[in-house]
């Protein structure tokens, strides 16, 4: 079975598998063998070669050209400073074509034959004739990306309402769906505002955490249940899924604190009465 790199090609692109490269290990920065020509991309992770053990998937799978070099990086750098440029222009002439789109970002490839122009918009927008003005300015080839709101803050990045750096940046691979009913299984307040991330959608931990409150509620009763217990029917108050201690409201009695084990029956010792 082949060993993989999972590859984020230039800051923006896509994730890519390229084969295992002596040398080379996560978040290392290389020079590979992309689509059309020679680019550069950052180690994101061990890819999965569950999916590779077929000869011809694996003969289809590109090397690693490299680790990129001192003078890799003076290239890049240079690359960095003409996308800015190109930015502009792009932005310039989209406008004088009337286009409905805001311009987010723009790369060079690393062998420079290749523009990529990120764009956010409502709605489709046709671009052939911008296209085709920008490749006669540029004498390259163009493409056009439209991305989601998303994908510009992890362009831009920033400071989440945790404090941390966006998780997009720091190790998201994926943008996953995120639903309310992620945030009602963490028990958060089920105001937009609140739990939404810079981006203005739901934040993208309400999906990677979900699984481990799931986890961590099995067995548990919710919040509102009534239950019979050895000492009487209570009602659910309260549930602390890390502690698996709930708040229970007797019908004839205190409010009692019960802990659950792990095959979710309740600890004999565990009652502490609140008066």
């Amino acid at each position: 079975m082949m060993k993989t790199f999972s590859v984020r090609l230039r800051e923006s692109g896509p994730l890519t598998v390229y084969k295992l490269c002596d040398g080379v290990g996560l978040n290392d920065y290389v020079i590979v063998d992309a689509d059309r020509g020679v680019d550069y991309g950052v180690v994101m992770a061990i890819a999965d070669v569950e999916a590779l053990r077929d000869d011809n998937q694996e003969s289809s799978v590109k090397d690693i050209i490299r680790k990129v070099t001192a003078e890799d990086q003076k290239i890049i750098a240079e690359n960095r400073l003409r996308a800015r440029d190109a930015l502009k222009m792009c932005a310039r002439k989209a406008k004088e074509y009337k286009l409905e789109m805001k311009m987010v970002n723009a790369e060079y490839s690393f062998d420079g034959k290749k523009i990529i122009f990120y764009f956010t918009s409502e709605g489709r927008v046709d671009f052939r004739e911008l296209v085709k003005e920008l490749a006669k300015v540029f004498k390259r080839r163009i493409e056009m990306r439209q991305i989601g709101v998303r994908d510009e803050a992890k362009l831009f990045g920033g400071v989440g309402p945790c404090g941390q750096h966006l998780c997009c940046i720091r190790f998201l691979k994926n943008f996953e769906p995120v639903s309310m009913k992620m945030a009602k299984a963490q028990h958060l307040p089920l105001s937009s505002g609140k739990i939404s991330g810079i981006c203005g959608r739901l934040m993208c931990c309400l999906f990677y955490e979900y699984k481990m409150y799931k986890d961590l509620s099995r067995g548990l009763p919710k919040e509102g249940q009534t239950i019979q217990f050895d000492q009487g029917r209570g009602k659910i108050l309260s549930v602390n899924v890390f502690k698996r201690m709930v708040y229970v409201q007797f019908e004839e009695g205190p409010i009692e604190k019960i802990i659950f084990d792990e095959e979710g029956k309740p600890l004999k010792d565990s009652k502490d009465s609140n008066g």
